[in-house]
This record gives structure tokens, C-alpha cells and sequence, in this order.
């Protein structure tokens, strides 16, 4: 894991984010399996088509590697849930029937996995240089917030109604 500029950070599986919005790594362990398991049983894929579907499903905020995904196709053909054919010069991976059965029983991760990944997409692309200028301005503004109410015994509604006048205002500056 590197470090890249205040709170910053990129971790080996190729995406950055800011440490202080409270997200740690993209996928938990098996989970990127299961999402790639999961894609193929929704269409026959490469590998380069993974890495761009869960860019996509993402909202941009994470795109794996190849030295991430092709270990992984070759873990689930090795355990028999997925099958390898070559076609026009690209390997096309496909679910078996035991490839099925384990999307069917593992649903609702996958459901939850892709539910988070649309939460991060919601933030945007967190390395964006427009994200990264006001990052230090949002981390002031949380800090004030959170200093008024646990030290200087501001009403927390006062300050909840602060924070909604300001995200009402920016939404608003969104539609112009």
C-alpha cells in the first residue's frame, strides 16, 4: 500500500480513495470471485470485459487489474465452476452448472456486493482533480461539525440543519 498526498492512499488492487470518507478496500475476501462468478453467469465474458464491467458497475471508483482477474478466472475454472473456449483470438469464459448453483446460493452477497458498489460510484470519482480540491475543505467542515457538538455542546439538530442547508444549496448549484 502507498501513500499519495494527505489521506490518500492506493491499495495493490489498483484503486485509490480517500481514507477519511470512511471506505476501506472495494471487495472483502471472496468477494471478487464471487462478483466475476456472478458476471459470467450473466453473459459469457473475457477478461478485459470483467475489468470493464465492474469499472461500470462501480461508477468508475474501482477497475481491477488483469493480474487480479486472470488468477481469479483460472481459480474458478480450476474449481469447476466456470469453462475456458478461444474465440476470435480471446478466451471467453462461461458458467457451468455448478458455476449456477453457486451464484444461486451465494444471491444475497452478491446482491450486497453490487448494492456497495453502486454507493461508492455514488461519490464520484474520489481522484478526480475537482474531488481531490475540495477533500481537505470537506474534512475541515466534518471536523467543525463534529467538535461543535461533542465539545462546544452545540444542539446536534442545529447542526444537522446547517449541514442540510448547505447539501441543499450545492445540489441546487448541481442543476444549474
Amino acid at each position: 500500500m502507498e501513500r499519495h498526498g494527505r489521506g490518500h492512499t492506493r491499495h495493490g488492487n489498483g484503486m485509490t480513495h480517500h481514507r477519511r470518507m470512511g471506505r476501506g478496500r472495494f471487495f472483502e475476501g471472496g468477494e471478487m470471485r464471487l462478483t466475476m462468478l456472478a458476471l459470467i453467469a450473466e453473459q459469457p465474458r473475457h477478461g478485459y470485459d470483467l475489468m470493464t464491467e465492474m469499472e461500470t458497475r462501480s461508477g468508475g471508483v474501482y477497475r481491477p487489474s488483469a493480474g487480479s482477474v486472470y488468477p481469479k478466472l483460472q481459480q474458478l475454472e480450476d474449481e469447476g465452476l466456470i469453462t475456458a473456449t478461444r474465440e476470435d483470438g480471446k478466451i471467453i469464459y462461461s458458467v457451468i452448472d455448478a458455476g449456477l448453483v453457486e451464484v444461486e446460493r451465494e444471491r444475497e452477497t452478491i446482491d450486497r456486493i453490487w448494492e456497495r458498489a453502486k454507493e461508492w460510484g455514488d461519490w464520484g470519482h474520489p481522484s478526480h482533480p475537482a474531488a481531490m480540491e475540495i477533500a481537505r475543505h470537506v474534512d475541515r467542515f466534518a471536523k467543525t461539525a463534529f467538535m461543535a457538538v461533542t465539545r462546544r455542546g452545540v444542539d446536534p439538530d442545529v447542526v444537522r440543519q446547517i449541514i442540510g442547508r448547505a447539501q441543499r444549496e450545492i445540489e441546487m448549484k448541481e442543476a444549474d
